[in-house]
């Protein structure tokens, strides 16, 4: 079953997606994503010129091999480019490898371990009563697990917090803002810091102490810093701490460790196992936050995660809105095998976006489930796609009060 054709398709509905489209000698389609937000084009550009003519006419059952020759067959090894291009390739071939046996993905990974994958939604507010009114919303639209940003008093809009309506209503997510140049957002690292311990005590005296409650610390932190937050958020047991400092410096957790037990999560902008050795070695985390679409796809992240349950490490991945529903889909096929399984991101994506990718996985009650459709359950609607041309999107930049850039 060889490979004949493999388009890049790339669309905006809303935010920019970068999807590859495998279609072999049968007539079986596969799709990954390849969406890297903010640098979408450069995906597009190593796909289209470096990894789709070396696709054509190669045998679409040989996923193993192709994922060792696409990673190996180049000089320059890793990064995030070049590990959301083999990713998208990867997810496309198991897509296509499931359809031709008729059933869908996790069963061709060992079967069901669940019922379904326990997801958390996106809470956030600029004030704490906004906040808790977001919580409540989470909770009718069924959310047993919450995650919890606010605006910092005495700054402007902080990332990771919804500032304004999308064109569906309030619309939780980080959004990469249609600007020539990036926005640039004030940072205090002090202020955060006597902030958030007051919010969730705000939060768990509203809610109660059974609330699964999730944080994020967008990388912000030094070693130090996190460990002192950490620390002082123990009180409300947190889900877990995620990104408390940058993920460069794998030896940074072990200061965390050494000061707090609240369990710490990390791992969004990682796109390899050998980002992960130390910390799944020593226990430095407790759960793993790649994407399957930022880390070499299904088999790459399988991997990881089977290692990580070597150490009693737990799942945890990434699944923001720019993280097309191709790659959601992925990463929901392999939450139900896993055998460790901790929890999913879950961000509904906007009616745009799902006008273009048609998705078979639902939500209900707290879980998610990729269903029993073949393959990955989702389909691309090219004529749909077509009509959200691509339109250049930039993370903000964060400086500290100081004007330095700083460190996420």
């Amino acid at each position: 079953m060889k490979i004949t054709e493999a388009d890049v398709v790339v669309t905006n509905p809303g935010r920019n997606f970068v999807t590859l489209r495998l279609t072999t000698e049968d007539g079986l389609t596969g799709l990954g994503d390849a969406t890297l937000n903010g640098r979408e084009l450069a995906v597009v550009a190593y796909l289209s010129e470096h990894v789709v003519p070396l696709l054509i006419g190669r045998d679409a059952g040989r996923i193993e091999d192709t994922w060792q020759y696409l990673y190996r067959g180049a000089y320059w090894r890793r990064g995030p480019v070049t590990m959301a291009a083999i990713a998208a390739v990867d997810t496309a071939l198991w897509d296509i490898k499931a359809k031709a046996a008729g059933m869908p993905l996790y069963q061709l990974l060992g079967g069901a371990s669940r019922t379904g994958a326990l997801a958390y939604g996106h809470a956030s507010g600029r004030d704490i009563p906004e906040l808790l009114d977001s919580i409540r919303a989470h909770l009718e639209q069924g959310f047993r697990a919450i995650r919890v940003q606010t605006g910092i008093p005495g700054l402007g809009t902080v990332y990771g917090v919804a500032s304004s309506a999308g064109d569906d209503g309030r619309y939780d997510y980080e959004p990469a803002r249609r600007t020539a140049l990036p926005t640039v957002e004030t940072w205090d690292t002090r202020a955060y810091l006597r902030h958030v311990p007051t919010v969730f005590e705000a939060v768990r005296a509203e809610f109660g102490p059974e609330l699964p409650l999730l944080h994020d610390g967008h990388h912000r932190m030094t070693p130090i810093q996190a460990a002192k937050l950490g620390k002082s958020l123990e009180p409300y047991d947190l889900f877990w701490l995620e990104d408390a400092t940058p993920g460069e410096d794998q030896t940074a957790l072990r200061l965390i460790r050494q000061h707090t037990t609240t369990p710490l999560a990390i791992g969004e902008v990682f796109n390899s196992v050998h980002d992960y050795t130390v910390l799944l070695q020593e226990r430095l985390i407790d759960y793993v936050r790649s994407a399957v679409t930022h880390a070499g796809g299904i088999t790459a992240l399988r991997k990881v995660l089977d290692l990580a349950g070597v150490y009693g490490i737990k799942s945890g991945m990434h699944g923001p809105t720019d993280i097309s529903p191709v790659g959601m889909a992925a990463a929901l096929h392999l939450d139900l095998a896993i055998h460790n399984f901790g929890i999913q991101e879950y961000m509904p994506h906007s009616l745009a976006t799902l006008e273009v990718f048609r998705t078979s996985y639902g939500f209900k009650d707290g879980l998610l489930h990729p269903s029993d459709s073949p393959g990955l359950g989702v389909e691309l609607d090219l004529d749909a796609a077509a009509r959200f041309p691509y339109e250049a999107a930039y993370l903000p930049v964060s400086r500290l009060t100081d004007g330095t850039v700083h460190d996420w």
